[in-house]
């Protein structure tokens, strides 16, 4: 069982940064994937960007040259650097765990943290 709790959201004006924080309850180099997710008014959650435990990461498009995906395996954290924020960034964004257990792979998902982007 991963248990994710997410911080660092609320509102910016459009064109700053933000940055979110999910802490993992279990040693996150067990945990194959991370990523950030985000769903809007509306939409389904779609990938934001996510980081493997080799270090690899993939970007949305919409993400790319903005957000910035790290892993912290001392303090069990993912984080996501996010500049230049527009409007049509605004959403709940989730933090995703992929677990690799024998059986197959698990996905946890976090509570959310709303991110607006406004003036």
């Amino acid at each position: 069982q991963v248990q994710l709790v997410e911080s660092g959201g609320g509102l910016v004006q459009p064109g700053g940064s933000l940055r979110l924080s999910c802490a993992s309850s279990v040693d996150i180099k067990s945990i194959y994937q991370l990523g950030w997710y985000r769903q809007g008014p509306g939409n389904v959650r779609r990938p934001v960007a996510t980081i493997r435990n080799t270090g690899g990461t993939d970007y949305a498009k919409s993400a790319e040259g903005r957000f910035t995906i790290t892993r912290d395996n001392a303090k069990n954290t993912v984080n996501l650097q996010m500049t230049s924020l527009k409007p049509g960034d605004t959403a709940v964004y989730f933090c995703n765990a992929e677990v690799d257990y024998p059986s197959g792979i698990k996905s946890y998902w976090g509570q959310g943290t709303q991110v607006t982007v406004s003036s």
